[in-house]
C-alpha cells in the first residue's frame, strides 16, 4: 500500500489470470498492474494468495453461468440481445467510473461504466464475519450484482434514479430498497434457469442463498452494530424481504416476478 507502483505479477500465475479473464470475460487488469484507487496503490500487485486465485476462478465461472442465463431469458422473453457486464477483480482498492471501490465498499455495480466492482476478499468476510458460508452464498451475491446490470439494460436504474434525484431521503432510500430487492428476484431468476438449464446447482445450495439474504438484510446489519433498526434509513430491504423476493425468483423463474415497484409494500 506504499506510493510507488510495484511490478505487475509475473511468469506463470499471470499467464494463467490473463487467459481465466479473456476466457470468461473478467477485468483481471487490478490484479495484475495495480491502478491509484481508495486508500493509495491497491495491493494487486502483491503476490495474489490460493484464496485469491480460487475466488478468481470461482467468479469467473458464475459470470460466465449469468451470461448464459440472461442470454437465453433477454431472447425468448424480451426478443433482444443481451449484452454482459464486465466483472472487475480487485485486491484492496480501485478506482472505478462511479468512485472508489475497496473492501470498505463491497461488492457494486457501476452503471457508467457498466461494471461489476469485487474485492477478492469479500468471499472470506461473507463467510467469516457476516457468517453467510457456502459457494452459492458467494455465487448469490455475485447474480444479485448481474441483476443491477439487467435492470440497467432494462433501462429501470436510469428512471429510478433520476426520481430519487428529486426525491427526500427517506423517499429516495425507499426507492432504493425497492431496487436491491429486485436485484435479489432476478438471482433468483438466474438460480432457477442455472438448476434447470445448466444444471449447477447441489443440495443445500437454495439454503446457502437464503441465509445469505438473511445475514445481509437491513435490519440484521443495523442489530448487529448494536443499533435499534431504522427502517427510514434502510436501503437494501429487510432480512425477510431479501428472502422473500428471492425466492420469489426462484419460484417463477420469469422477468414479470420481479416487479417489486408494482407492490403497496414490497
Amino acid at each position: 500500500m506504499g506510493g510507488g507502483r510495484a511490478g505487475p505479477v509475473g511468469g506463470l500465475l499471470a499467464l494463467v489470470i490473463v487467459l481465466l479473464g479473456l476466457f470468461f470475460g473478467v477485468d483481471v487488469t487490478p490484479l495484475l498492474e495495480g491502478q491509484g484507487g481508495a486508500g493509495g496503490e491497491i495491493a494487486g500487485s502483491q503476490p495474489l494468495s490460493p484464496q485469491d486465485e480460487a475466488a478468481a476462478q470461482f467468479v469467473s465461472v458464475a459470470l460466465k453461468d449469468t451470461e448464459t442465463v440472461w442470454s437465453d431469458i433477454f431472447a425468448s422473453e424480451l426478443g433482444r440481445r443481451y449484452s454482459p457486464a464486465v466483472l472487475v477483480l480487485f485486491k484492496g482498492a480501485t478506482a472505478s467510473a462511479c468512485g472508489g471501490a475497496s473492501a470498505q465498499t463491497g461488492p457494486f455495480y457501476c452503471p457508467v461504466d457498466k461494471k461489476v466492482y469485487l474485492d477478492t476478499d469479500f468471499f472470506a468476510t461473507l463467510q467469516r464475519e457476516l457468517g453467510a458460508g457456502g459457494d452459492f452464498a458467494a455465487a448469490y451475491v455475485v447474480a444479485h450484482e448481474i441483476g443491477h446490470h439487467v435492470q440497467d439494460e432494462l433501462g429501470i436504474l436510469e428512471k429510478v434514479n433520476a426520481v430519487r434525484a428529486r426525491s427526500s431521503e427517506a423517499q429516495s432510500n425507499a426507492l432504493s430498497v425497492r431496487v436491491e430487492l429486485q436485484a435479489d428476484c432476478l438471482a433468483g431468476v438466474w438460480a432457477r434457469h442455472a438448476a434447470e438449464k445448466l444444471g449447477t446447482l447441489e443440495q443445500g445450495d437454495i439454503a446457502e442463498a437464503m441465509n445469505a439474504a438473511s445475514r445481509i438484510g437491513d435490519d440484521t446489519l443495523q442489530r448487529n452494530a448494536g443499533r435499534r433498526p431504522m427502517p427510514d434509513s434502510f436501503t437494501h430491504g429487510t432480512s425477510e424481504q431479501r428472502q422473500r423476493w428471492f425466492a420469489e425468483g426462484y419460484r417463477a423463474g420469469a422477468l414479470s416476478a420481479c416487479d417489486t415497484f408494482g407492490t403497496d409494500a414490497p
